[in-house]
């Protein structure tokens, strides 16, 4: 608590910096797995291979991605683009799997019914398709958002500022504190955007909801039902 104290003005930039490299990612590899996943499901000639893709860049280290990306953006090796530009293609490689399921989770009769009663498949996706999924998709997003906040942590050896940045130099002086530090605030700051997805979940579904029946309720309906 001395060390956090004593150095509460660094740790705050690095929290601040990391939620900011954590942020775009999410929503960045959501945008973006929702069409994918849609043409997984969609087309299922397609579906082995997006999916087989999506499974093959997960499995890339990130130390080695984040010193490849920068030849291949043209960026420099500094630059939190490439720390963004990974944690997006890791945030993909997870979402398009949840993506497709979610989509395929859609009962045919309900999307039967909605073409019956005269819904274009652009309205059927965003009207239908796309809020029954929701569950599904909220569940893998904060999946990718715990997954995201711990990886962004690898960025700071390449030089950009996080969370990690405390683990690195604590382990070189063998500063117990400032490991502990770190740990704790990239846990904290998983819980609080799993907790905040988990709200706008709730704002966003309100269908899915459950409905909470009192215990005197239930037990007057129960006797009602015996008699």
């Amino acid at each position: 608590m001395t060390w956090l104290l004593a150095n509460l003005d660094e740790v705050w930039q690095l929290t601040v910096s990391h939620v900011a490299l954590s942020i775009p990612p999410i929503i960045l590899g959501f945008v973006l797995s929702v069409p994918i996943g849609w043409i997984a499901n969609r087309y299922r000639a397609s579906r082995g291979t997006l999916l087989t893709l999506s499974g093959i860049l997960y499995a890339v280290p990130s130390l080695p991605l984040f010193f490849m990306l920068p030849s291949l953006l043209g960026t420099k090796i500094l630059d939190p683009i490439n720390v963004v530009a990974g944690m997006t293609i890791y945030a993909i490689a997870l979402m398009v799997r949840t993506a497709a399921d979610a989509l395929a989770s859609v009962s045919s009769d309900v999307q039967l019914n909605a073409t019956a009663v005269g819904f274009s498949a652009w309205r059927r996706f965003w009207t239908v398709d796309l809020p029954l999924s929701g569950p599904v998709l909220l569940a893998g997003l904060r999946v990718v958002s715990v997954s995201t906040v711990s990886l962004v942590t690898v960025g700071a050896l390449l030089g950009v500022p996080s969370l990690g940045f405390l683990f690195i130099n604590g382990y070189q002086v063998s500063n117990q504190p400032e490991i502990i530090v770190g740990i704790v605030l990239t846990v904290a700051i998983a819980l609080v955007f799993d907790g905040l997805l988990v709200l706008a979940g709730r704002a966003l579904m309100p269908w899915n909801r459950r409905v909470r029946v009192p215990r005197r309720a239930r037990a007057a309906a129960d006797t009602v039902g015996v008699s």
